[in-house]
């Protein structure tokens, strides 16, 4: 078996709310784009239409489209304009400040898209670890599994030892144990490859230009 087929199955990481505001931004442009093509005079359909291969490529490129992908063999980062395919021999280390990012070993930066700090997640599992640390924790006893608490039904869910980590920390912090796991096997190691996402570039730099060519015509 050829060594670059990957070992594992993806971890796939997407915003579930880059998704679903994505998906209603385009109900909303395809809604009055296409009823100002039907009902519209002039120029306008032309504009809408114009309009429309401008930005709807632009909404899936920075909603529907970002994607990390991990498996044992490399990362793979789909970002609104490129796809960059990081092996693990390559990657030095993740950094998580404003953005979350993956720093390569020569020094180069990438964002995560994929995987946006929730500053309102962190504070929400900064509460919650601080109600576990005082012992204050709703219905907190013990169970066979460690901490538990009432699920406000009557029964009783386990708590996670330790401080409580937001969501995509905690993916982050996964990223991190595969990186140190991974990083030196043999099939973990080659090169860093970048490509860009033409698919999404020459739709919506068509459509500025068709807009461009409209306005300048009247």
């Amino acid at each position: 078996m050829s060594s670059a087929t990957p070992e594992s199955r993806d971890r796939i990481y997407r915003s579930p709310m880059a998704l679903i505001g994505g998906f209603l931004l385009l109900v909303i442009i395809g809604w009055l784009g296409f009823d100002a093509v039907a009902s519209g005079s002039g120029n306008t359909p032309w504009l809408a239409l114009a309009a429309m291969l401008l930005v709807v490529p632009l909404v899936i490129a920075f909603t529907l489209r970002p994607a990390v992908f991990a498996n044992h063999d490399r990362l793979r980062i789909r970002n609104p304009f490129r796809v960059i395919v990081l092996p693990w021999g390559e990657v030095e280390m993740f950094r998580s400040g404003f953005s979350n990012e993956v720093l390569s070993k020569s020094g180069t930066k990438y964002q995560l898209w994929a995987i946006p700090v929730s500053l309102r997640g962190r504070k929400k599992a900064a509460r919650q670890t601080a109600r576990q640390e005082s012992g204050r924790g709703p219905g907190r006893g013990m169970g066979l599994f460690g901490s538990m608490q009432t699920d406000g039904l009557g029964g009783r869910t386990p708590v996670p030892d330790g401080p409580v980590r937001a969501e995509t920390d905690q993916i982050m912090d996964d990223l991190g144990e595969l990186l140190e796991a991974r990083g030196q096997a043999k099939t973990s190691q080659g090169e860093i490859s970048v490509r860009w996402a033409y698919e999404i570039a020459g739709p919506a730099v068509a459509g500025a230009v068709l807009l461009l060519i409209l306005a300048v015509v009247g």
